[in-house]
């Protein structure tokens, strides 16, 4: 006999029930007494409040009537600020969040939504990984989940928030979108665990020491390490809210028009510059100052801290920004300093962002170590990066730009659209000591007693002469020696100018760089 229409509804309504929360009652007691949020309550957070809508939730891994909904995770799309976002949360309740096929299918199938509606997407991790019951359909659906991704990258931002263990398959995949962000003392990203490590190679080695977000931020593998969950999604929602959808779209535009003219924070760049070469400043100081609201979002933070990424606004419009640290190693380049950049300059060339560098750099640091860990690698790879980006870019000059620093911290030669010095700004192969010591070694030293006077005596000329903004502008290698407190109109005028540049596309499939 069929049933009525009110009993399909109880069904309905009831297999429903079911799937909201379709872990053992052990399995959810476990999760509510580490005080962890469920994988619908994490997207709730995530998304604008009444947006979420789920797919799949009645979806079943095959084999066994009894096994719950979902297969282990939650997908679905809603709104961030009002803009579709694809979304995906594992559920630890349901075979330990691991990959079987349903699992596998869900994720996609949301990923297929991302890319054929042209919008970000957004997995919320915390899964144990490979479904060792699954043997090699576990495998299969993680190359698979992996195969999706390709068309997204460099077309649709893609995000991975870590909020648990992830291992193996789970960390592969987050790796490979644009952004990760991990809570600390909660997260935790490896190929294997300690448990294994032990096992094969017999080293022993702390969970937090192998693949905390802590740890693998300073790895350069995470790129923002949050408190709490809460302070993850917010972080997330803000960094999205510089980014275009896709790479064809464009970014949300803030408050354009604002402050046309020079204020009294623009003046005060005008005494900002320490007068000793030597002396140092932090440069998140100056940044706040030369764009829109003083609104930075940074991202690698915790990781070479020698240089500085993130993003700002100029005249309402998102914008990148490359910029030296002189408080860490004078702002000298370094092997791991190089790899952020050229990995944010793609970043902002893929989704058509300008990139602002903001220089004062003593140039790349030398040393045994560094050559070992592959600074020429590294360097090579940011030339090559910087090059090859085709979107409007603009560089500023405050103070030191000098030797290896100056060709690939946005120099004219190698592609920069428009480059300003301030006249603080000293430009040359290296600094006054080095050279000095360098060509006048043998007149010194043959001074004797007066040896200091003349080395001081052929810094001060050196400076004076050789290692100025002038000499440069002179020989058109910058265009403009600038007022500091212009500068944050300055680079409003040259963006505008720069906003309809276009560039021919090459013949070449991609880049090769120097991996």
């Amino acid at each position: 006999m069929a049933k009525s229409t009110a009993a399909l509804l109880a069904e309905l309504e009831e297999r429903l029930e079911q799937s909201l929360e379709p872990g053992s009652p052990s399995a959810i007691a476990r999760r509510d007494e580490k005080g962890l949020l469920s994988p619908r309550r994490r997207i709730e957070m995530l998304l604008d409040p009444g947006t979420f809508m789920e797919t799949g939730q009645l979806a079943k891994n095959p084999g066994n009537p009894g096994n719950p909904y979902g297969d282990g995770v939650v997908t679905g799309h809603g709104l961030i600020d009002g803009r579709p976002v694809a979304v995906y949360s594992h559920d630890q309740t349901v075979f330990g969040g691991s990959v079987g096929e349903m699992f596998g299918r869900k994720v996609a199938a949301v990923t297929e939504f991302a890319a054929r509606v042209g919008c970000p997407c957004i997995g919320i991790n915390d899964s144990g990984g490979a479904r060792i019951q699954d043997a090699v359909t576990s495998l299969a659906w993680y190359a698979e989940m992996g195969r999706r991704q390709v068309p997204l990258l460099g077309v649709c931002p893609q995000v991975s928030i870590m909020l648990g263990k992830c291992a193996g398959g789970a960390a592969y995949g987050a790796i490979n979108t644009d952004v990760v962000v991990a809570v600390d003392e909660q997260a935790y990203m490896f190929v294997t665990g300690p448990g294994v490590i032990k096992a094969v190679t017999g080293e022993e080695v702390s969970i937090d020491d192998l693949g905390g977000a802590r740890a693998q931020a300073a790895n350069g593998n995470v790129h923002h390490v949050a408190p709490t969950e809460e302070a993850a999604f917010e972080w997330v929602r803000h960094y999205l809210s510089f980014l275009p959808s896709n790479r064809h779209d464009v970014p949300p535009i803030v408050n354009p028009g604002l402050e046309p003219e020079i204020t009294d924070n623009d003046r005060k760049l005008d005494t900002f510059m320490p007068d000793s070469d030597n002396a140092s400043y932090d440069m998140h100081d100056l940044l706040v100052n030369i764009f829109d609201d003083g609104d930075f979002h940074e991202l690698a933070a915790q990781t070479a801290n020698n240089i500085i990424t993130g993003f700002t606004r100029v005249d309402g419009r998102p914008v990148g920004v490359v910029a030296n640290q002189p408080l860490v190693l004078s702002g000298a380049l370094d092997q791991a300093s190089a790899d952020k950049a050229a990995r944010f300059v793609r970043l902002c060339d893929a989704y058509e962002l300008p990139i602002v560098f903001v220089v004062d750099t003593p140039g790349f640091l030398p040393g045994v170590e560094q050559e070992r860990n592959g600074v020429l690698r590294s360097g090579g790879r940011f030339l090559l990066a910087f090059a090859a980006a085709t979107v409007p870019k603009v560089t500023v000059v405050v103070r030191k730009s000098y030797g290896g620093g100056y060709a690939v911290m946005g120099s004219k030669q190698l592609g920069s659209d428009v480059n300003f010095v301030w006249p603080t700004a000293r430009i040359a192969v290296m600094g006054a000591d080095a050279a000095v010591g360098m060509l006048y070694r043998r007149e010194i030293e043959s001074a004797g007693e007066h040896g200091e006077k003349l080395r001081k005596e052929l810094v001060d000329t050196y400076n004076e002469n050789v290692a100025t903004p002038y000499a440069a502008a002179e020989r058109g290698y910058i265009d403009a020696v600038i007022e500091p407190s212009t500068t944050r109109l300055e680079i409003r005028r040259a963006l505008k100018i720069l906003r309809n540049k276009s560039a021919t596309p090459g013949f070449h499939k991609h880049h090769l760089l120097p991996i």
